[in-house]
């Protein structure tokens, strides 16, 4: 169920501490675009969105992100500046999403860049891009370089906040009730 599958793989999205998180849902033998309206309607009015960004024949990769702060990641200089180097023509956050679904069409891997639509340091981001394997200080949900404490103390949030969730999705609490809310008015930056 689309549902489980959102709790289990976003959960600190849902609980408004990251940005996004994606994950792969089995669509062979389900349309999940009712499924996905109704989503929207409950996580647009709290400030979250989801989308698919990737179809194959069997699964969708989807991407459930909160556009304020993906917004404001993305205005970062240093994630400016990666995104430049990788092509993306930056005029605001929805648009780097469509270009991003759109390398993931084209590449076989994940574009090293996807952290920055994840949240992640855009400095831990550059280092990965440069040399995956130099310098890494601690892994968790990403490789970090720079600031390990703080990064181990951000893993150990986004793993309580998910064991949490996913107890208070097997209790049966509804989803919207999972969902914080954290609609602020949109501060946009200048390209």
């Amino acid at each position: 169920m689309l549902k489980k599958a959102i709790i289990e793989h976003c959960a600190p999205t849902l609980a408004g501490l990251k940005t996004a998180n994606m994950f792969t849902f089995d669509t062979k033998f389900k349309n999940v675009n009712k499924e996905l309206c109704f989503l929207n309607k409950m996580f647009n009015k709290k400030g979250v969105r989801i989308v698919p960004i990737r179809s194959g024949t069997n699964k969708t990769l989807f991407y459930v992100y909160r556009p304020e702060r993906l917004n404001s990641d993305l205005c970062n200089p240093t994630a400016k500046s990666i995104l430049c180097n990788k092509g993306y023509c930056y005029k605001n956050a929805e648009n780097c999403i469509a270009q991003l679904a759109k390398r993931l069409k084209s590449e076989a891997d994940f574009p090293h860049e996807i952290g920055l639509f994840l949240g992640y340091p855009p400095e831990d981001v550059m280092c990965f891009i440069n040399n995956p394997q130099e310098g890494v200080k601690c892994v968790g949900c990403w490789k970090a370089y720079t600031n390990p404490d703080k990064a181990e103390e951000i893993f150990a949030k986004y793993k309580k906040c998910t064991k949490i969730y996913m107890e208070e999705g097997k209790k049966g609490k509804p989803l919207n009730r999972l969902v914080v809310n954290t609609n602020k008015r949109a501060k946009f930056c200048v390209a």
